[in-house]
């Protein structure tokens, strides 16, 4: 029992001691491990991704994407330095990038990292979907979400080592009971909703930046009204999905829209560019 509460008292030291502030919601977030760490391991990842990928070059498609992401970052920096942030991003290298692939997918490493694969741009269908999934993908660098799962992740191996040897003492079964409780109690108790927040936020932070960056934000809906329609409206159950439903996710857009509407307006954005 000495070695546990002493494992505790350690973690809440570390815990105390490892926080950083999200620019974009104000609160303290864990950070067990450091920008400088995290960024420097994210672009050597990109560069390889790259390397094994092709990449395509000078087409209509790949300007967009870097179209697009120019303007996102340029909103996030009006944002950050209105908000007090100046210099937020001044470690931040972007680069955005369209991957020759089927997948449906797009991502922003921490640092600034983005690529897009060619097979979400017919869900985009316009740039103004492509501004809706690029500015949820910055937001979750923005807000440090990578650096906090790592660090989430660290947390829960750690709550394992603390429950594997609290039930030292027990049988071999009852141990591997208290382990697979503990797997599963803290994957659908802590770290899927942990992800599905973090997923919101982004949401949300996605909206304000395509906003300001001149998209309007009512397409953001539209666009997982056409995710949903391409996954035939298939997905797990919330609880146990690192995601929103999609329901939850369309309702949500639409609530926030208007707020981001009026966001953008403090920018001088009162009209947005054509959808097409």
């Amino acid at each position: 029992m000495r070695f546990i509460k002493a494992v505790l008292i350690i973690g809440f030291i570390v815990l105390v001691i490892s926080c950083a502030t999200n620019p974009f919601t104000g609160k303290k977030t864990i950070a067990l491990v450091s920008n400088d760490q995290l960024f420097a391991s994210s672009f050597a990842q990109y560069d390889q991704v790259l390397s094994d990928n092709k990449v395509l070059t000078a087409t209509k498609d790949s300007e967009m994407i870097t179209r697009v992401g120019q303007r996102i970052a340029v909103a996030a920096e009006l944002w950050l330095n209105a908000n007090g942030y100046q210099g937020y991003l001044v470690d931040y290298k972007w680069e955005y990038k369209l991957i020759e692939s089927e997948q449906i997918n797009a991502w922003c490493m921490p640092g600034g990292k983005i690529a897009f694969y060619t097979g979400i741009l017919p869900i985009a269908q316009n740039e103004t979907g492509v501004a809706a999934i690029m500015g949820h993908e910055v937001a979750h660098a923005l807000a440090n979400h990578g650096q906090q799962r790592m660090s989430s992740g660290m947390l829960q191996q750690a709550g394992g080592v603390a429950v594997a040897v609290a039930s030292g003492n027990q049988s071999p079964e009852n141990q591997e009971l208290w382990m697979q409780a503990y797997g599963i109690g803290s994957a659908v108790g802590l770290m899927l909703p942990f992800s599905r927040s973090h997923e919101s936020e982004a949401d949300k932070i996605g909206l304000y930046l395509m906003a300001i960056a001149g998209y309007n934000p009512d397409e953001a809906a539209e666009l997982w009204k056409r995710m949903k329609a391409h996954n035939d409206g298939q997905a797990p159950p919330e609880f146990l999905s690192t995601h929103p439903s999609n329901d939850s996710r369309i309702a949500h857009l639409l609530e926030l829209s208007p707020m981001a509407k009026a966001e953008a307006k403090k920018y001088g954005v009162i009209t947005f560019r054509p959808i097409n």
